[in-house]
């Protein structure tokens, strides 16, 4: 399966961009456990050409994750393929932050 989600243009925070980026990931979450799918990946979505900050995005990913497959199991493996080292020291932070553990395994 191909799950496609739209993340939100940023335009400063004012316009429920939080909320926006936060239903793109639990909606995609919500569809992959519908049909069966036990694993999933995820780029960080829209902090590319759509500018969201990426440590904000970063937080936001990780807690809708973190909630989602806390309340329903099924999803087995939830990966973050990440562009560049930029990125990725974002979400180790954002992980850091949220969990006080490690950001990855193996």
């Amino acid at each position: 399966y191909v799950i496609h989600t739209v993340g939100p243009v940023w335009s400063g925070g004012s316009k429920g961009e939080d909320g926006l980026l936060r239903s793109a990931y639990h909606n995609s979450l919500s569809l992959a456990r519908e049909k069966g799918i036990r694993s999933i990946s995820f780029p960080s979505i829209s902090t590319g050409v759509y500018r969201f900050p990426v440590d904000r995005a970063a937080r936001i990913a990780l807690r809708t994750v973190r909630d989602f497959v806390t309340a329903n199991p099924g999803i087995d493996e939830v990966r973050f393929v990440l562009f560049t080292d930029q990125i990725l020291r974002e979400f180790e932070a954002a992980w850091a932050e949220i969990n006080a553990g490690p950001a990855c395994t193996g």
